[in-house]
């Protein structure tokens, strides 16, 4: 039965290899909040909450992170023994939203949970359906197409197995039709994080001729009504991410027909439990699931690849190599796509933090005893 008798947290602060601009904002700094638990024998699991520097995605920041896990999750949960990870979100049940928060202890309960017992995340989860998961690539917007393009073909030929790219008014239909003249047969999809409205319909009907995949998160990012309007109108499946923030929103949307499919990310959702009600309800549908990414370090980044693993993720995810995004992760091994598939780890601990390289990269700390 774990008991967390002290948590560590920690602004980490990464550069990202390349910049990355989406409809709503730019980032080339990442500053997320890794959460260490440490029982009184000395067993550790660790999280991460990885959490934009801005509110433009969902609300949640760095700061809004770190506030609300020293002053409430944490008092919440250390000194308190639990066996399961259901009875240890109990335990800050009453905090509300604050998702992004909520997942970064989540993740280390289930890391500690799989150190206590010797059991890999894969087999708490549920058992791995597969022990490789397909990757897909996430590009952000680029006005020079020929550079995109060439980009493009960079990582189709490290073997990832599809594209996603970012939209917006302006920046949709002659981005679509470059990639298309060169790629035509390229599985590639769009993301406009929100950037449409339902006035927008002609120009979102013109996204129908260039065979996407599916078309991300259209619409306002706490809607389901209108996208379940916009979905009756396009060939096209539509993909909600913003607007699903927990199994109940998932269950709305796919009782109002708002989408064909469903990204999954856990930090999104809260943390992995959550993440998977939200699969189990997906598959009852028949609606096929996808992993986001929210430019992860090593230890999100290695949950989201586990979570993968499960049978109705059917559809590559974001979840590239660590090398796409950073010089040097905060883990060892670090996630690596090889012909675009990744391992999944079946270990209980499958990574070392590199406390050095943490702490050398670390902003802000604290720790904090039972």
């Amino acid at each position: 039965m774990p008991r967390i008798d002290r948590l560590d947290l920690y602004v980490v602060e990464l550069r990202l290899t390349h910049g990355f601009t989406a409809s709503t904002h730019s980032a080339r700094t990442l500053l997320h909040v890794v959460v260490r638990a440490t029982t009184a024998d000395g067993r550790t699991g660790w999280g991460e909450a990885p959490v934009p520097v801005d509110p433009y995605y969902l609300g949640e920041t760095t700061d809004t992170v770190w506030s609300v896990t020293r002053d409430f999750l944490a008092p919440a949960v250390m000194g308190r023994s639990w066996d399961t990870i259901e009875e240890f979100t109990a335990l800050y049940g009453r905090v509300k939203a604050n998702n992004f928060a909520r997942c970064g202890m989540e993740m280390a309960a289930w890391n500690l949970l799989a150190a206590t017992t010797d059991r890999p995340l894969a087999t708490l989860l549920g058992g791995a359906a597969r022990t490789h998961v397909p990757s897909g690539v996430s590009l952000g917007m680029d006005g020079d197409y020929d550079r995109l393009c060439d980009t493009i073909a960079h990582h189709v030929g490290q073997g990832y197995q599809r594209v996603k790219v970012k939209i917006g008014p302006g920046a949709d239909v002659k981005v679509l039709e470059a990639i298309r003249n060169r790629f035509p047969e390229l599985p590639l999809m769009a993301d406009a994080n929100c950037a449409y409205a339902l006035e927008d319909l002609p120009r979102l009907r013109d996204l129908d001729g260039f065979g996407l995949m599916m078309i991300e998160q259209p619409l306002a990012w706490d809607d389901l009504l209108d996208h379940a309007t916009l979905q009756k109108e396009l060939t096209t499946p539509l993909c909600l991410d913003e607007s699903l923030t927990s199994a109940g929103r998932a269950r709305e949307a796919l009782a109002l027909g708002s989408c064909r499919v469903v990204n999954i990310k856990p930090a999104r959702l809260g943390g992995l439990l959550e993440a998977v009600r939200v699969h189990d309800a997906c598959v009852a549908a028949g609606v096929p699931v996808w992993c986001g990414g929210m430019h992860d370090f090593g230890i999100s980044r290695a949950a989201n690849v586990t979570l993968s693993a499960l049978p109705g993720f059917t559809l590559p995810g974001d979840n590239s190599g660590s090398d796409k995004y950073f010089g040097e992760d905060i883990v060892t091994p670090e996630t690596r796509a090889v012909d675009g598939l990744i391992e999944v780890p079946d270990t209980a601990v499958p990574y070392e933090v590199k406390e050095d390289f943490l702490e050398a990269h670390t902003r802000r700390h604290i720790q904090l005893t039972a």
